[in-house]
């Protein structure tokens, strides 16, 4: 058993799906193929990595796992934004899956904050020696 319910896992694994379908549909369009590949890669990257992060052995790993996550996530987010701006897709047909991109950085930024408050909470204390 993992640190992570199954609906976060799930969660991601469709964002994974759906940034998958934009490198797709900008494939069809013969974009630049660096593009379509780090689109790509950046946004199936973040659910392999939270898959790494669910079996973390400690806070600190689970924590710094996380961060990776939001990484990749604000990558993700770069590249729709420059799809968008370029007009490569609709940037209202993007939205949706913004929105999405933003909700799932709030999310694990927000498990990253509490990760680190608990584990500084359970730290044994020293005392100096005299």
């Amino acid at each position: 058993m993992g640190r992570l319910r199954t609906e976060t896992l799930e969660r991601v694994e469709l964002f994974a799906d759906r940034v998958l379908d934009l490198a797709e549909a900008l494939d069809g369009q013969r974009r630049f193929r660096r593009i379509v590949e780090q689109v790509a890669a950046s946004g199936t990257s973040v659910g392999a990595i939270l898959f790494e992060a669910d079996q973390s052995i400690t806070a600190k790993d689970f924590a710094r796992t996380l961060g990776i996550v939001t990484k990749e996530l604000n990558e993700t987010r770069y590249w729709i934004r420059l799809i968008g701006r370029r007009e490569w897709i609709s940037p209202a047909r993007l939205d949706d899956l913004l929105r999405e991109n933003e909700e799932l950085l709030a999310m694990f930024n927000a498990m990253i904050v509490r990760t680190r408050k608990s584990a500084s909470r359970h730290r044994p204390t020293t005392t100096a020696s005299p």
